[in-house]
């Protein structure tokens, strides 16, 4: 059993006779408490598709939910469903817009790495590589000599997310993403 500081983001844990989520994490250290953070979990209730927050202390033991993951490839949309092809069965798996709406800005067709989360055999969220690599559909022009300084702007990508980028990068650039902390992390390779 982990403890609540053991926890990581898209982790599947039971509490309260329900099998839940984590799709957020906050960690906190109140002042004048010997020792111990709290962590506040964003958590979704796999079921109901209900956000439930709860606080942990660091100490607290949790229970992993029993789930798996497969490796599978984006396929299309179909209304307000994802759907979603496993790499070794082809299975289909149909998951909604707004049960992985973090996500959805980081997936195209092209996006590898991917894994549907499973509980009990039916899918319940996805989980992300730790980057991909997307177009630059609009930004500023880029500044010649832009690389010498620190200064960013910001890039509408495909998918419709906004990051900030360095000045050199211009409209039409591929690219990497940190999908954890949606931050540029350089170019893709060509």
């Amino acid at each position: 059993m982990p403890k609540a500081s053991d926890i990581k983001k898209n982790a599947a844990i039971e509490h309260n006779g329900k099998v839940l989520i984590v799709k957020d994490i906050e960690r906190s250290v109140p002042q004048g408490r010997a020792g111990g953070s709290l962590y506040r979990m964003r958590m979704y209730d796999v079921v109901t598709g209900g956000k439930i927050d709860e606080t942990f202390k660091d100490s607290d033991m949790l229970n992993f939910a029993d789930l798996s993951r497969r490796a599978s490839m984006f396929s299309y949309i179909d209304g307000d469903e994802y759907v979603f092809m496993d790499n070794e069965d082809y299975t289909p798996y149909n998951l909604n817009k707004e049960s992985i709406e973090d996500e959805v800005v980081f997936i195209t067709e092209d996006t590898e790495g991917l894994s549907v989360i499973l509980v009990d055999g039916s899918p319940v969220g996805v989980d992300l590589p730790s980057s991909v690599e997307l177009e630059i559909i609009e930004t500023d022009p880029s500044i010649k000599g832009g690389s010498a300084t620190a200064r960013t702007k910001p890039a509408i990508l495909t998918t419709g997310l906004t990051i900030q980028v360095p000045e050199h990068v211009s409209t039409g650039d591929k690219v990497k993403v940190n999908t954890e902390e949606r931050k540029f992390m350089g170019r893709a390779d060509k």
